[in-house]
């Protein structure tokens, strides 16, 4: 077996001073290309409210329906808003959250049964929607509402009819696989509450406090205290509270609101260092300029709908993860103790499975201090919790997806020189512990067996076994990676035998891989075009490809580049019968390929491994450009915490990361004239290719700082040097030699 040779060397710690500054952001307002809109229909999952990069707070308006097309609280087609709450998922497939919701009313009130409740209607066009700040009106109160945030806090504007009005408070509301535990509402003072409110749902035993704080005393408070009964027996309460006003035509009322994990005291910290007035305008400008200042770490020249889509996929890659923890540095772990971070902030909202392919990357150029910080925290989870997490938020570990996929994101971050020494010695300890934690999702058996069994289907067994085997390989070979570079040689030899181990499930009869059993024999009536329980969210044609460790080696499995063009011609051409059932997570279909979800996103750079470079342009732009539009409706599958948009513009600066460690970047095609990434070195990559159209979408010739160059594939250290790439495209093709 031929394993990659060509190793990114880690570089010294490169640790800016200060995160993102550039003067790119006093020359234009690129938040005027955000929609957030987009991605709110079809099968995008994702909110439109206001949030600061990676805050801890989103908040947004909630439909108030459950289902699983309101995951995010919000579904474009919906005309109803039950509240606007502070915690919100990006565009997963799993539901929880919507904490702290206020709704602001007229009375009466308008109000259905369950689930719906207190409500209004709305119309979209009374509404705004973009970086850091949401409006809407709701029709049947005649209120205009406004939403802006900063990192720990949101803050709402009502601007209310003549009238009596009231601001309800509603701790009970539970959505989807949120359910409120306890919760509990309290007066400071005559502007002022606190409480808290805990639930459990795919956030397990999640704990969160708040305090509020009105521009104005209410008139009149009445707090509804309902029971919550679980097993027989009561476990807490549901709080809901109305806060009454008398209010004139036009008068405005501002509700600003921090969240904290770790306490009241938390809570009430937060508040008066974000927001120590009642200013909104203030705050949503303040929002206004950090987006702007965050967004123009890569500009552009092209138009504006394909400006649209960059600066909004840039703006969605950077809303996960979320910071948490308070403004001192304090935090709850998964011990559910709290801890201290000291010179650095704790992160959660950690969806590895599929941000470890691309929007982790992205972030060591965009946010480097962030992503040393993001190192941090899966390692100080890792050692509070016993094992590296898998997909953790809100403080607890969901267990969601497979692999363990902190391993890539944290010698990603060490290659690119992002975590200091001593550090590293910790952080690779954690990352060959979870390795080897033999109980663990059959780990044992992987490593005893050289792949992960199929449990045969017997109930109560936890399957995705072939998924398993090839992500378990290529985390190994992370781990190899890592300690190759740090001197430790036995650990590297180690995990390089076993990311090897893809081999042991491909079957050379039918050249796919295939699940085996315990026996060792491959499992009777596989068929890659069905979505088995072997297989995580896919088929056989799109897991095949799961090796981005070693190409080389699948070509060779499969018989040569000749015979690997063929199966990804195939893989690409080969269409779903009519009548054939696809599951919810199969979206933006090409083919057998899925654009809607995370194993196909690395594949039609593989043709470049090929020599046949046109084709990954080819269908790099086909899917840029059809695949995602400007529209509610503009992503093709779930945006998972910001993967679905890392892609997007990776691809559109013209290169993409297939094996998100080695530091090589797949070349694809430009969306834009010129590009330009501000790195916090000082120094500007640039790529460069004026006469790109939808058209022209081939590249005929390169040069990279004035030099001609052959090769399919950029550098880390070409885009940390500042290079310029310029690209001569065509409407015709050009053969490429192969990768060397």
């Amino acid at each position: 077996m031929k394993m990659s040779t060509l190793h990114l060397m880690p570089l010294a710690l490169v640790l800016p001073a200060c995160a993102g500054h550039n003067d790119a952001s006093q020359n234009q307002d690129l938040t005027q290309y955000v929609n957030t809109l987009i991605g709110t229909d079809f099968t995008g999952n994702t909110y439109p409210g206001a949030q600061m990069p990676f805050g801890m707070v989103q908040l947004s308006p909630d439909n108030g329906i459950p289902g699983w097309d309101r995951i995010a609280g919000y579904f474009y087609p919906d005309s109803t808003i039950a509240g606007f709450s502070h915690t919100h998922l990006s565009g997963t497939g799993a539901g929880d959250l919507y904490d702290i919701s206020f709704l602001p009313v007229m009375l009466p009130v308008r109000e259905s049964d369950a689930p719906l409740g207190v409500h209004s209607r709305f119309s979209h066009d009374d509404e705004t929607a973009n970086a850091g700040y949401y409006q809407v009106r709701l029709t049947d109160y005649d209120i205009n509402v406004e939403l802006t945030a900063t990192e720990r806090c949101g803050i709402q504007r009502y601007t209310f009819p003549k009238g009596d009005g009231a601001v309800i408070l509603n701790l009970a509301k539970a959505m989807n696989w949120d359910a409120t535990q306890d919760s509990h509402i309290s007066v400071v003072d005559s502007v002022t509450i606190e409480g808290y409110r805990f639930s459990d749902g795919w956030a397990r035993d999640q704990r969160l406090w708040f305090r509020s704080r009105f521009s104005q005393p209410w008139d009149s408070l009445r707090i509804d205290r309902t029971p919550i009964i679980k097993d027989g027996k009561t476990i807490g309460n549901g709080d809901v509270a109305w806060f009454y006003f008398s209010t004139e035509a036009g008068e405005q009322i501002s509700v600003s609101t921090s969240l904290s994990c770790t306490g009241a005291e938390g809570a009430a910290l937060n508040l008066t260092t974000e927001v120590p007035d009642d200013n909104f305008d203030k705050y949503r400008e303040n929002a206004r300029k950090t987006w702007n200042s965050a967004l123009s770490k890569i500009t552009v020249d092209g138009g504006d709908d394909d400006k649209v889509k960059f600066y909004t996929a840039l703006y969605h890659s950077m809303l996960a993860p979320t910071i948490y923890g308070d403004v001192d540095g304090a935090y709850r772990g998964p011990d559910k103790a709290n801890h201290q971070a000291e010179g650095w902030t704790n992160y959660g909202t950690f969806s590895l499975w599929d941000t470890f392919r691309a929007s982790h990357p992205l972030m060591t150029y965009l946010q480097p201090v962030r992503a040393h910080d993001f190192v941090k925290s899966l390692v100080e989870f890792g050692e509070q919790n016993g094992r590296l997490p898998v997909w953790n938020f809100q403080g607890s570990e969901t267990d969601m997806m497979i692999g363990y996929h902190a391993v890539p994101v944290i010698v990603d971050a060490y290659m690119k020189g992002l975590i200091d020494n001593d550090y590293a010695e910790k952080a690779l300890d954690a990352c060959i512990a979870t390795a080897n934690l033999d109980s663990y999702r059959q780990i044992g058996d992987y490593k005893r067996l050289g792949y992960v069994p199929s449990p045969g289907h017997i109930e109560g067994e936890e399957n995705w076994s072939l998924s398993k085997t090839l992500e378990y390989a290529f985390d190994d070979y992370c781990i190899a990676l890592m300690a190759e570079n740090m001197g430790r040689k036995d650990v590297a030899d180690e995990f390089y035998r076993r990311s090897g181990n893809y081999v042991n499930v491909y079957n050379p009869a039918t050249s796919f891989m295939q699940p085996r059993d315990s026996k060792g024999d491959f499992l009777d009536g596989f068929n890659p075009d069905d979505y088995t329980e072997d297989i995580c969210e896919s088929n056989g044609w799109q897991y095949f490809w799961s090796v981005q460790h070693d190409i080389d080696g699948l070509i060779d499995l499969v018989g040569g580049k000749d015979r690997f063009k063929e199966k990804l011609d195939s893989m690409m051409t080969y269409n779903p019968s009519p009548n054939d059932s696809l599951p919810i997570f199969s979206t933006g279909m090409i083919g057998q390929y899925a654009h809607g979800n995370e194993p196909s996103h690395h594949v039609v750079y593989l043709y470049n491994n090929v020599g046949r470079p046109d084709l990954t342009q080819k269908y790099a732009s086909e899917i840029m450009e059809q695949l995602y539009n400007t529209t509610p409706a503009g992503l093709c599958g779930n945006e998972d915490c910001g993967q679905m948009s890392a892609w997007f513009v990776f691809s559109a600066m013209g290169f993409y990361p297939v094996n998100p460690v080695n530091g090589i970047y797949e070349l694809g095609t430009p969306l834009f004239k010129k590009m330009q990434l501000h790195l916090d070195n000082g120094k500007i990559f640039t790529v460069n290719a004026p006469d790109v159209s939808k058209e022209n979408i081939y590249i005929r010739s390169i040069k990279i700082d004035g030099k001609p160059y052959d090769k399919t594939f950029i550098t880390h250290e070409q885009i940390m040097s500042g290079a310029t790439v310029d690209m001569e495209m065509s409407a015709t093709p050009a053969s490429f030699p192969d990768n060397e």
